[in-house]
């Protein structure tokens, strides 16, 4: 088995001419790993989306061959998947005006170049979900805005229609089942590949809490923060430290990864409605 990256969050390897993606208990934010982990973490983000990837497999392919078949080490926080030549862009949908694309808005009155309309306040609701791609090839390294013209010149015209396509269809299918469990999926991120057939695939995670902002619908308030299911509670607590988003992260007390750990059980809970057991 060969370690061929360590990412924020996860590690991949080669092993038996496939792939298999581990997540870690790191948490990132703001791009950077933070020095302590939140337990159960990695396993609460790869079962999540092994349930999404079988929820979904008829909207696109994905990369997971299996869950199981893994080392006994990374049991439950790895899977064993197709290697893929992953796209430079970052699909994004948005269904709720918040995070960047709030700034974005604020700024410009449009996302990626799709005008909105006026008034909107943090965390309405969009009249329909929007795709507002980013990349991350980039002189910041952080995530930077593209328009869908910049997507088609980057990847080609069919390319970037089928992303916009899939990218939209998986988040509208995912809030769709997370709303009737009364959790609002307010964005999403998604990477796609292609397969050495050529085929378009899904990689890495799935509507995960740590590639999506899920809220509590019964708490949803536009015009202030809502509360989250997800790391924006660490990233919330994070800019409280004076910390300025550059490494070495801070160490989290631990009251707060315990409530972290408790939002990512709930909501794996709610959208799965399986019990949580490590």
């Amino acid at each position: 088995m060969k370690h061929v990256h360590a990412g924020k969050v996860r590690d991949l390897y080669e092993w038996e001419g496939d792939i298999l993606l581990v997540a870690s208990d790191r948490v990132s934010v703001y791009d950077v790993s933070l020095p302590t982990p939140v337990p159960d973490k990695g396993k609460l983000l790869t079962q999540l989306s092994v349930w999404w990837f079988e929820h979904l497999r008829d909207v696109v392919p994905n990369h997971l061959i299996s869950a199981t078949d893994v080392p006994a080490e990374f049991a439950g926080r790895g899977i064993r998947c197709k290697p893929l030549k992953m796209i430079q862009v970052e699909c994004i949908a948005r269904g709720h005006l918040t995070g960047l694309g709030l700034r974005e808005y604020q700024r410009d009155g449009a996302v990626s170049g799709i005008r909105l309309p006026e008034g909107l306040v943090e965390g309405d609701k969009l009249p329909e979900p929007i795709f507002t791609p980013t990349t991350k090839i980039s002189d910041t390294g952080h995530d930077e805005f593209m328009t869908f013209d910049e997507v088609v010149a980057e990847i080609g015209a069919d390319t970037a229609d089928r992303l916009r396509e899939v990218t939209l269809e998986i988040y509208r299918r995912g809030a769709e089942h997370a709303a009737s469990k009364g959790v609002i999926i307010a964005d999403t991120k998604l990477e796609f590949g292609f397969d050495a057939d050529g085929t378009l695939t899904l990689g890495d995670e799935v509507l995960t809490s740590d590639s999506s902002r899920f809220w509590p619908a019964d708490e949803w308030e536009p015009g202030r923060p809502q509360r989250s299911f997800d790391k924006q509670f660490v990233r919330d607590w994070s800019l409280t430290t004076g910390w300025d988003k550059t490494p070495p992260g801070p160490e989290i007390p631990a009251d707060v990864v315990a409530a972290t750990r408790a939002k990512y059980v709930e909501v794996y809970e709610r959208i799965t409605g399986n019990s949580w057991t490590s």
